[in-house]
Parts: structure tokens; C-alpha cells; sequence
């Protein structure tokens, strides 16, 4: 199975919320493409070294016709050593022209962290995207709701009923991926949701993934659910769960 080929992500505009892979999710696609934009609705720490041109410019569309290496990285500037974000207009006007194969915008933040429940201003996903990928890290499983792990750890007690301090179990990160007010928030009613359950890197972890894309698939408007290695594995994609 390739991950790119199996979830679509080789056309189209592509929103990625969640944590625990969004950045590691636009560079795996990107670099399997031959004409693909990364780009970004919020801010994003330098991504360089991901892409092999990278334009800061408030007129993205016309940039294109410039571009002769791919995958190509457009940003509107630069500002407190991160990338700044587009306005979803903007990120649309990209997606409508016919030069890149496809588009793949990072639509939230979690700060590296494992976990998220978005904010009241989160996630900025353009209305026409095509697919909603939404990651959570399979490792959150089993760790306590603290700062260190969680973003916005507060929302997730929210939404879970989860104490702080308490380990997060597979039902909470399950409740999480299907709830409208979670993983699944603003996400356009004409886009294709797909949760993904990244760093799946044994079988311990799989096992563990496997029994939370079973309850997403019973929940949320999802009809597949991917379990992924993202980062180190030959082929990102290690099941698909429908």
C-alpha cells in the first residue's frame, strides 16, 4: 500500500489538523509528488530543508509560474523565527491553479506536542479543501494529561472528562478523533475526514491503533481510518482500517 495513492493525496487540497504528525505528513507527501505546494493557514516553524524551493510572497499564484523545482513551499513572510500563515482565500486561489498537482496546508498548531483538542479559533481549513487528514500520535495512549504531552490539555479534560494527570485511554483519544468539537471541527461537509493514527511502530502500538480506529469508524463520519509511521519506515502507511 502507498500512503499517498491510497488516501487521494496525490490531486487536491489537503488539510492537516491534529498533532503528532502534521509537519512529518506534508513532507512525506510532498516529497512524492512531482509538483506539490506545502503551505500554511497558521504559523509553521522553517521548513527549508523539506522542500526544494521556498518563496515568501504575498502574490502565491504568480510565484508558480516561476517555480522550476518541486515540492515547492510558499509563505506570506516571516516573522519570531516562524513562517506566517495565509488567509484560506489565498490557500484557495493556490488550489485552483492548474500548475501544482496538488495542495497540502498545515491548518492547525499543537507545538509538538502528542495530543490536541483545537482551540475556539482552530483549525483554519479552506471551505473547498478535498480531504481533512486528521493525526493523533498512537504513543498518547497510556501517557498522563499534562502540558508535556497534550496541547490545551484543559480542552481535552473538556471533552473527555479526563482529570489532569490522569493516562489518556483509548477511548478518550477515540472520543477526541469523532467529535465535532474535536479532531472532526470545521471540517467542510463536502471534504472527506480522515483520521490518522501515526507512530504505529510496533505491535503493541498497532494493536493499540487498531482498537481506536475501530471506535472512530462506529462514531464519526469516517469510512477509513489510517495507521501510519511517518517518519523512518520505507512505506508510511502500515494499515487501513475501513
Amino acid at each position: 500500500m502507498n500512503f499517498v495513492t491510497e488516501l487521494g493525496l496525490d490531486s487536491g487540497l489537503t488539510a492537516v489538523v491534529g498533532a503528532g504528525g502534521k509537519k512529518s505528513t506534508l513532507y512525506t507527501v510532498g516529497t512524492e509528488l512531482d509538483r506539490a505546494v506545502l503551505t500554511t493557514a497558521v504559523r509553521i516553524p522553517r521548513f527549508d530543508e523539506h522542500v526544494a524551493e521556498i518563496h515568501e510572497t504575498t502574490d502565491p499564484v504568480s510565484t508558480l509560474e516561476s517555480v522550476r523545482e518541486w515540492p515547492v513551499g510558499l509563505v506570506p513572510g516571516f516573522e519570531e523565527s516562524r513562517y506566517l500563515g495565509y488567509d484560506l482565500e489565498t490557500i484557495e486561489e493556490i488550489a485552483a491553479c492548474p500548475i501544482p498537482e496538488a495542495v497540502l496546508v498545515k491548518s492547525d498548531g499543537a507545538r509538538n506536542r502528542e495530543f490536541k483538542v483545537p482551540g475556539e479559533d482552530e483549525p483554519r481549513i479552506p471551505p473547498a479543501a478535498d480531504r481533512v487528514l486528521g493525526v493523533v500520535s498512537t504513543h498518547i495512549v497510556g501517557k498522563p494529561l499534562t502540558e508535556e504531552y497534550v496541547h490545551r490539555p484543559e480542552r481535552v479534560s473538556a471533552l473527555t472528562g479526563l482529570e489532569s494527570g490522569e493516562k489518556v485511554g483509548i477511548e478518550d483519544v477515540a472520543t477526541v478523533l469523532s467529535s465535532p468539537n474535536g479532531t472532526q471541527k470545521h471540517v467542510p461537509k463536502t471534504a472527506e475526514y480522515i483520521p490518522i493514527l501515526n507512530k504505529v511502530d510496533d505491535d503493541t502500538d498497532r494493536a493499540t491503533a487498531r482498537e481506536i480506529a475501530d471506535r472512530v469508524l462506529e462514531r464519526s463520519r469516517a469510512d477509513r481510518v489510517a495507521l501510519t509511521q511517518l517518519r523512518g519506515a520505507e512505506e508510511p502507511l502500515v494499515e487501513l482500517r475501513e
